[in-house]
């Protein structure tokens, strides 16, 4: 398959897929390798696709979905039992996590693409965390970190904010 079939072939298969799709999955379905693929999302995303890359896969961003409400809130917690409560109660309450951002004294913002919508998505994540023996971006920053989360009410947030004070994970003004 030429390249731009295969980016055609891509667009399709993210349009129909029901979340992120692993660059390893493309590959084998096209029959090409993870770089070719990497390279592929790269000029569709130059082309102006909305692709972003999570830590399960590329997700396509559907614009034909209904407008959410996106908020920053800013957080701390200290263990990975309090991250993965953090996160819980978000998606309980409605919320979709998008991404953590800390602010780095020497390289400024970091931000990392989460896309966690349910409980078995904060289960992936905290097994990735645990497999990987990765440690979150939050322990440059002393717990202190920010979340875009997008709800589809205003209720839905001002729950969230509420649960994550009375946790005590919220940092107000």
């Amino acid at each position: 398959m030429v390249s731009t079939g295969r980016r055609k072939e891509i667009i399709r298969i993210l349009e129909s897929a029901a979340g992120p799709v692993k660059g390893t999955d493309l590959a084998d379905r096209l029959g090409v390798t993870r770089q070719v693929i990497v390279q592929d999302i790269a000029v569709l995303r130059a082309a102006g696709e909305d692709i972003v890359a999570t830590p399960r896969g590329y997700m396509l961003i559907n614009p034909m979905q209904p407008k959410a409400i996106t908020k920053t809130i800013v957080c701390r917690h200290h263990t990975h039992k309090e991250i993965e409560e953090e996160l819980t109660a978000i998606v309980d309450l409605g919320g979709s996590i998008i991404d953590v951002i800390i602010e780095h004294p020497i390289y400024g913002e970091k931000r990392g693409v989460l896309m966690i919508s349910s409980r078995q998505d904060v289960r992936d994540f905290m097994k990735s965390i645990e497999n990987e023996g990765a440690q979150p971006l939050s322990t440059l920053t002393a717990g202190v970190h920010l979340h875009t989360i997008q709800v589809k009410k205003e209720e839905n947030y001002e729950k969230i904010r509420e649960e994550l004070k009375r946790r005590g994970f919220l940092i107000e003004e």
